[in-house]
């Protein structure tokens, strides 16, 4: 049934013209089908010239023989398409089959993506020709992507006018180092730094970046300075000193710290936020608190810090205000908080003297992360008073997360929250 169907579909194709079988064979890119199809028929063959894009997976050439080397078999599909505007390389390779394939096809690649598995134990082997070095012949680049990357010397790169993305994913980095691999991008709209390890202080100055993602390995206490008028979303991980120049077009930002302390956030106004997320064990409240002062046109709040303090101590929050939280955020739709910054806000005073007219006029979802029952009577007031006054509240979600007490008091707040579960069970579920 198989070999009816493949000639029938091989008869079908033989019967094409050869622009359209060229068209539907330029869509394959993976290279042990490009083999197959040379195989095929020499008008088959003749097509492969005018492939767009190749792929290499990582243990395409595990089983070479005939004397081959990986560098050779690329080098000869490569040097067979005209005009090649994607190159995916995850197979090891050398330096200099790289500076082969790039004098070949550097000048009409598009994309390129490299698994370059340079980091060593040891930092006192430099292959020559540098395959970082090597890039700067595909100087037509649009998008630029490197695994497995050491950078401890500045890359020998000219401008690629034309990058727009540059993703570098598990890295070891000195910072003068991608200071000139930033500078030779300059109109870079897409930067994703993941798993990068060896930084202290960076300083990302691309005028035109929109979109921003960044993951530092350590212990956390990196320093960050980004100057870009056009920001739009930031995503940043491992950092204490975190500086924004230009805000005004940023929407989404997210903050996490799992390794050390926030100290210090400097962004101005966020008139434009729609999305906040801050994580991390601990923070300083001058940060938290800045930053929500400066986000108060945010609609979707994420917060799970655990602890504040300015020293190794770690302390609760401070007490919260209920009404002046939501009174300082109008516009907040969906909220989700977690157990600190949820007990901050059910403390005695916070729903004292609230004001008839309150109300919360956005709030549509809210998701609740209750890790202890101290002060349990706060904590269903608080929730109470949610339902009461966000008019709009469409769902709220209770997790019950770890709770752990052999006094009876754990019991009694679980029964509690379920019995306000099946009061309002339209709008409250728990997990």
């Amino acid at each position: 049934m198989h070999a009816n169907c493949l000639i029938l579909f091989l008869r079908e194709m033989e019967s094409l013209p050869d622009a359209l079988v060229q068209s539907i064979l330029s869509l394959i890119s993976n290279s042990k089908d490009v083999a197959s199809c040379n195989c095929v028929s020499k008008r088959w063959k003749d097509s492969m010239p005018y492939l767009r894009s190749l792929f290499f997976s990582r243990n395409i050439f595990d089983n070479l023989t005939n004397g081959d080397t990986p560098d050779d078999v690329v080098l000869r599909l490569v040097s067979s398409v005209v005009k090649l505007e994607e190159l995916v390389v995850y197979c090891p390779f050398s330096g200099s089959g790289l500076a082969s394939w790039l004098s070949m096809a550097g000048a009409s690649l598009r994309s390129l993506e490299l698994r370059l598995d340079n980091i060593t134990e040891h930092d006192t082997y430099t292959e020559i020709p540098s395959k970082l070095d090597c890039i700067s012949a595909a100087w037509n680049l649009e998008s630029l992507k490197l695994w497995g990357v050491l950078m401890v010397y500045s890359p020998k790169w000219d401008v690629f006018h034309r990058l727009k993305n540059l993703e570098i994913v598990g890295a070891r980095l000195e910072e003068h180092a991608l200071y000139d691999a930033l500078r030779a991008c300059p109109n870079l709209t897409h930067l994703l730094l993941l798993g990068c390890e060896g930084l202290r202080s960076v300083s990302i100055q691309n005028p035109y970046l929109e979109h921003c993602k960044l993951d530092f390995f350590g212990v956390g206490n990196c320093s960050l300075t980004v100057d870009s008028s056009k920001l739009q979303s930031l995503e940043v991980q491992g950092c204490s000193l975190i500086r924004v120049c230009e805000t005004q077009c940023l929407k989404n930002l997210s903050i996490s710290n799992n390794a050390g302390r926030v100290y210090m956030v400097d962004f101005g106004k966020l008139v434009a936020l729609e999305s906040l997320s801050i994580r991390g064990v601990q923070w300083c409240w001058d940060a938290i608190s800045k930053l929500l002062q400066m986000a108060s046109e945010v609609k979707h709040l994420y917060m799970k810090v655990e602890f504040t303090g300015d020293s190794d101590t770690l302390l609760p929050f401070p007490e919260i205000d209920f009404v002046d939280f939501f009174n300082s955020h109008p516009k907040l739709q969906t909220f989700d908080i977690h157990g600190a910054m949820f007990a901050a806000i059910c403390q005695k005073n916070s729903l004292r003297n609230v004001d008839s007219r309150f109300q919360i006029p956005c709030l549509e979802k809210v998701v609740v992360t209750v890790r202890s029952p101290l002060n349990a009577e706060q904590k269903m007031s608080t929730l109470d008073s949610l339902i009461k006054y966000a008019k709009n509240l469409r769902k709220m979600t209770i997790k019950i997360l770890q709770m752990k007490s052999s006094h009876s008091s754990a019991d009694d707040f679980f029964e509690d929250i379920c019995k306000f579960s099946y009061m309002n069970r339209k709008i409250v579920s728990i997990e």
